[in-house]
């Protein structure tokens, strides 16, 4: 676990040199992710139909939960920054073990709800009977590796904090390696089936979560920090993390309403939409990459007290931001033969998609500066700022959204509306970040 000088850096080559030195492995690390859920798919699909679409419900609830607790690296990682700016590396890894806790009590509490009201959650979604076992089988199982998921995120954001991202990189490589390995061994060499890829996935989530921890462990070590739960820190980390939790949710209702619109527009249409919004998240990885390296680096430039290297790193994100965008905008469009196919061979949702696609290829480099001001007022620590400013596009798009099959509006119009909603967002944090008042200097915000 390396920790780089906390010197501020100020010509502009050495700012691009820092950003990709961090964003390129966490791009790594972002992608290698939804490669476990892929794993798990390609391996369980074998087994037959039934256990596939039980896979997929579990998998959804399993990803909503872990995703609502994402404040927990990014919280982190802004408070560890700022001390690591600070120069005071023993309070930075202590405040990580804070949220490492705090991730701990969480995970134990999801846990304790998932376990009894498995067979509930997966009725909501409608499971056939044939389904519905399977799923009740792996939400139950995999439930069990929760408390690892929410460790792992908390110690990413520790380590990201500290200015490492290789070690999240390498420690993802590892993980997605064990947990096709074990789920191969588990599912047919065992011959567990479903449950067998539960238990694989929630043994390397583990390991990866222990992993971490000896990094964190030895880190503290060396800098004297202690290990031991405190609940003051535990409860400032909760505090800090609140308002992005706020954010997530209206994040999750905003891309739930738009699934919902969609879905009562014909199946070609959701169909499609389901394609994009993949397409979507996976260009999202790439722009978040920037985000979580100004995460990390604006904390520090601010904890060491200075406030116009953090502006100067900001402007120069945005332009990294901006060129990101326009240039996935245009790689979907002329990739899109190439790629369309993959999803799809029926014509009707060929044509449905093709229109939004070209809306959503327009709406990139609006979404490459969201994701960098997104980053840089996590990494400022201004989570109430967020929180508001989520709750206004929240507001703003849902009744664009909901009148769209009403006015007799289509997919492309949705996804107009979803530039809308990222439009929004652009405007409320273009204005927080010019108005300075992001710029808090010190160990704390």
């Amino acid at each position: 676990m390396k920790v780089v000088s906390t010197a501020p850096e100020a010509s502009p080559r050495r700012h691009d040199r820092e950003i990709l030195a961090l964003a390129l492995p966490a791009f790594g690390a972002l992608v290698a992710e939804p490669l476990f859920v892929m794993a798990d798919s390609a391996i369980v699909g074998h087994l037959g139909t039934p256990q596939l679409a039980g896979l997929g419900i579990a998998a959804a609830l399993l990803t909503t939960a872990v995703s609502v607790f994402v404040f927990l690296a990014y919280a982190t990682t802004a408070a560890v920054a700022r001390r690591v700016g600070a120069g005071d590396l023993q309070a930075a890894i202590r405040q990580g073990m804070d949220g490492i806790w705090l991730a701990l009590l969480l995970g134990a509490a999801v846990v304790a709800v998932f376990l009894p009201t498995a067979p509930w959650l997966i009725s909501l979604f409608g499971a056939s009977d044939t389904a519905a076992p399977y799923a009740v089988t792996y939400l139950r199982i995999s439930a069990l590796g929760i408390p690892a998921m929410l460790m792992v995120l908390a110690a990413t954001g520790v380590i990201r904090g500290l200015q490492d991202t290789r070690t999240p990189l390498y420690v993802a490589i590892g993980g997605f390696t064990l947990n096709g390995a074990l789920n191969l061994a588990l599912v047919y060499g065992a011959g567990l089936g479903i449950a067998g890829s539960a238990w694989g996935t929630v043994l390397a989530q583990y390991a990866m979560a222990a992993v971490y921890l000896a990094v964190v462990v030895r880190g503290a070590r060396r800098n004297g920090a202690t290990l031991r739960p405190d609940t003051a820190g535990i409860r400032a980390c909760a505090q800090a993390g609140a308002p992005l939790l706020v954010r997530t949710l209206s994040l999750r209702a905003i891309l739930m309403i738009a699934t919902a619109v969609a879905a009562r527009l014909g199946d070609a249409d959701i169909a499609a939409h389901q394609i994009l919004l993949s397409l979507w998240t996976l260009l999202a990885f790439a722009l978040d990459a920037i985000a979580i390296a100004g995460q990390a680096i604006i904390g520090r430039y601010l904890g060491a007290g200075d406030t116009q290297g953090a502006t100067a790193l900001c402007r120069r994100m945005v332009r990294w931001g901006i060129i990101g965008g326009l240039v996935l905008g245009l790689l979907v469009v002329l990739a899109r033969p190439v790629f369309v196919p993959l999803f799809t061979s029926d014509p009707v949702v060929e044509d449905t998609l093709l229109p939004a696609l070209l809306v959503l290829a327009a709406s990139q480099p609006v979404c490459g500066i969201v994701f960098v001001l997104d980053g840089v007022l996590m990494g400022a620590g201004d989570g109430r700022y967020l929180a508001w400013a989520m709750l206004l596009t929240l507001a703003v798009f849902t009744p664009a959204a909901l009148l769209l099959p009403t006015l007799g509006g289509g997919l492309t119009a949705l996804w107009w509306a979803m530039t809308l909603m990222m439009m929004v967002r652009m405007a409320t944090l273009q204005l927080r970040a010019r108005s300075g008042r992001w710029l808090v200097a010190g160990a704390t915000r």
